[in-house]
């Protein structure tokens, strides 16, 4: 079943090559496969630099203790004057 599905495709694909217009198709085509396999690598990329984010993370929670919350201070909001 695969087999026929393969040779139909690469049928479809023949037919298209010579349909008018079908080369910018398959350019196309094939520039979304290229952009693709990039965006694969990149992804690949974000997962290990989301793993070291993890151990950089546990390294400043044991830095900080564990359980105590950051002080954060915050400036008081400007008050409105009326005219």
């Amino acid at each position: 079943m695969v087999d026929r599905l393969a040779g139909v495709g690469e049928d479809a694909l023949q037919r298209l090559g010579s349909a008018p217009g079908g080369d910018k198709v398959l350019a196309a085509i094939n520039g979304m496969r290229e952009r693709v396999d990039d965006l694969q690598k990149r992804m690949r990329g974000l997962e290990a630099l989301d793993k070291r984010l993890g151990m950089v993370e546990k390294r400043l929670d044991k830095l900080e203790g564990k359980g105590k919350p950051s002080a954060r201070k915050t400036s008081p909001a400007p008050r409105k004057t009326s005219s």
